[in-house]
């Protein structure tokens, strides 16, 4: 019976940490982010991050699309957009598939340039030149040097989360 009592608390802890950093994801997308119609910087990934190094692909991916979903039905900068929130759960997935059981260098540029260069400046591109009728080659241009400066300082913070992550671990497993 104490098995039981423990896998329902182990889910119950998960649930209501998903549900924190689907807050901080949205706090952080909607209100602490520069954002223009074809830019946006900020720390927005960083609890989608956390959310797959804890809990895997699914979990990432889940934080990444409701943060997007409910942010944009509660806080709107623009239009909704579903092709975002796709490219929101791919970026959850893609640090989950990648992050989860290890953090190591290569992992963590692996995960951010394949989030940055693929979802992030060809996908988002084109989900911009589709929403706004702007022609994609220009834009997937302009876009370029914010991809740079992102990846390096996703990549930095990353390193960071995932030096910090086992000490939040035994947090969780004490309380």
């Amino acid at each position: 019976m104490g098995t039981n009592r423990s896998k329902t608390d182990n889910k119950t802890v998960m649930l209501v940490t998903l549900g924190i950093l689907i807050a901080m994801e949205i706090v952080l997308s909607r209100f602490l982010s520069i954002s223009a119609w074809n830019t946006k910087i900020g720390f927005s990934f960083v609890p989608i991050v956390i959310a797959a190094m804890l809990y895997g692909p699914i979990a990432g991916g889940v934080v990444g699309a409701l943060g997007d979903y409910i942010g944009a039905i509660l806080f709107p900068i623009g239009a909704f957009f579903p092709g975002f929130t796709l490219t929101a759960f791919l970026t959850g997935a893609v640090y989950g598939a990648l992050l989860h059981k290890n953090q190591n260098w290569p992992r963590i540029c692996t995960a951010v340039l394949i989030n940055q260069c693929v979802l992030s400046l060809c996908l988002n591109t084109l989900w911009i030149s589709i929403l706004y009728g702007s022609p994609y080659g220009p834009l997937f241009v302009s876009r370029i040097p914010q991809t740079v400066i992102l990846s390096a300082v996703q990549i930095a913070a990353i390193i960071a989360i995932a030096k910090a992550l086992p000490r939040f671990k035994a947090g969780m497993a004490a309380a």
